[in-house]
């Protein structure tokens, strides 16, 4: 390293190089091999919650007696509760949803390692039951508590020492995230890469890339998950040169040149916290008005009623021999439509500008995160519900053509949602979109942007997945 580099701003070049490499000789074509992956004998069934082939039964989970939640017999993974809510900030001053809740933090790990002077990230072809197409690529580790401590008593999670013993490697990122705040309650993983400094043994169902590789892949349909997203997000892109440097002068970096100083955004972040109420309380499954267990689903009475897009609870039972369990069943949020994340960016002075929202949602750790500038969701075959709301933004968003830079479809958790896809668009405007906006929102630099990404509960996940695309056009 140059003595005269500071070592993030070292970290964003070598970053850059490897965006900048689109071709790796390490291993058989990352198409090929995924393709050969996806052919494997996997078995994801749908079944309802109850009933004799359904979910509550031998595989352990049961409705509460008290107070109806589902929940694992184990008293750990995941349980399904009823969430209670009231604030004055959205189209909704109240209503009552079920929420998934889980307490364990779980590890979104990514091993890198350079080959022939570029940065190559381990990427693994994962099963999830609610995945679209099954296989996709994760993180290297992407495993809760009761995963890699194995409280079900399967198999070792590979690569997980890089992230629980020390002296595996030098950490690059390491840092607390939020999930969707609109589905789980609290819900925060560990988002980590650790560059090796040994040798990492070979494993069948793991491959390195170069993000060169992911930029071509991020432009294709639910093939990078949702946690190597948000993980590969967190990485400085920024460079020496390119006006967007991270250096690390101060607790947020050195000042990246934006429309407003960091100073200014932070206090505009914290005014949006303190503006708003918002009051989100656990309660009862069984006591959640709008909602019945009807056709072995959880399901809202009334799909209008739901501020986030309507959802319903099923069952899945599943067979993969490439997991540390091979066949469970477990209850998944299956949402009723296609989400819709949009950016707005333009340049200002010159510089790369994003409008972000200041999101409050349910299941906020501290009420508010950045989120797109748009947030809505859609039918299946793209067209907008007349009952969902119109957001800010929402029509200059969908009618541009010229300015389209970004625009895929890409799934979000599958070992928790089921087949939970959104599109996802970044669209570049002119003067013509104002710097006068809204209270709750405003511009800021992608390098404000990935200042903000290196601390946690900032950028809500959606926000972090379209940073991670903007980084890489």
């Amino acid at each position: 390293m140059s003595a005269h580099l500071p070592a993030s701003a070292h970290l964003a070049s070598r970053v850059a190089l490897s965006a900048a490499t689109p071709l790796s000789r390490t291993g058989p074509r990352v198409d090929d091999w995924l393709a050969a992956k996806r052919r494997r004998p996997f078995g994801a069934e749908l079944i309802p919650l109850t009933g004799p082939d359904g979910l509550t039964g031998p595989d352990g989970w049961s409705f509460a007696p008290d107070t109806g939640d589902l929940t694992h017999a184990t008293g750990r993974f995941f349980s399904v509760r009823g969430l209670h809510v009231r604030t004055d900030a959205g189209p909704l001053p109240e209503w009552w949803q079920p929420v998934l809740v889980q307490r364990d933090t779980a590890i979104l790990g990514i091993v890198a390692k350079e080959f022939d002077g570029v940065l190559h990230f381990l990427l693994q072809a994962k099963f999830e039951p609610g995945n679209a197409g099954l296989v996709q690529l994760s993180p290297t580790v992407q495993a809760t508590s009761s995963n890699y401590t194995r409280v079900h008593r399967g198999g070792r999670t590979p690569y997980v020492e890089f992230f629980t013993e020390p002296g595996r490697g030098r950490v690059l990122v390491d840092v607390l995230q939020s999930e969707q705040g609109a589905w789980f309650h609290l819900k925060r993983n560990r988002n980590i890469v650790v560059e090796a400094t040994g040798e990492v043994p070979e494993h069948e169902d793991f491959h390195w890339l170069t993000l060169g590789q992911i930029r071509r892949l991020l432009r294709l349909r639910s093939v990078i998950n949702m946690d190597a997203r948000t993980v590969l997000g967190c990485l400085p892109f920024g460079g020496p040169g390119t006006g967007e440097d991270t250096d690390t002068a101060g607790p947020y970096g050195a000042e990246p040149a934006g429309l407003h100083s960091m100073t200014e955004v932070l206090s505009w972040f914290t005014g949006r916290k303190s503006a708003h109420e918002l009051d989100a309380r656990l309660v009862p499954l069984r006591s959640l008005p709008g909602w019945e267990l009807r056709e072995g689903r959880i399901r809202p009475a009334d799909e209008k009623a739901a501020p986030y897009g309507p959802f319903s609870i099923t069952g899945i039972r599943v067979r993969a021999e490439t997991r540390e369990v091979h066949r469970w069943a477990q209850p998944l949020l299956a949402p009723h439509g296609l989400g819709l994340a949009g950016l707005l960016v333009r340049r200002i002075g010159g510089v790369p500008h994003a409008l972000v929202r200041a999101e409050v949602l349910p299941g906020h750790r501290d009420t508010v995160e950045l989120g797109p500038t748009v947030r809505s969701w859609t039918e299946a075959d793209g067209t907008l519900p007349a009952h969902a709301p119109r957001p800010e933004f929402l029509d200059l968003l969908l009618s541009a053509r010229a300015g389209v830079r970004y625009d895929a479809v890409q799934s979000e958790e599958g070992g928790r949602f089921h087949h939970a896809e959104t599109r996802y668009l970044v669209v570049e405007a002119g003067e013509e979109l104002p710097l006068a906006v809204p209270p709750e929102f405003a511009w800021l630099s992608r390098a404000q942007l990935a200042a903000l990404q290196r601390y946690g509960y900032h950028l809500g996940i959606e926000a972090r997945t379209l940073l991670l695309c903007l980084n890489t056009l």
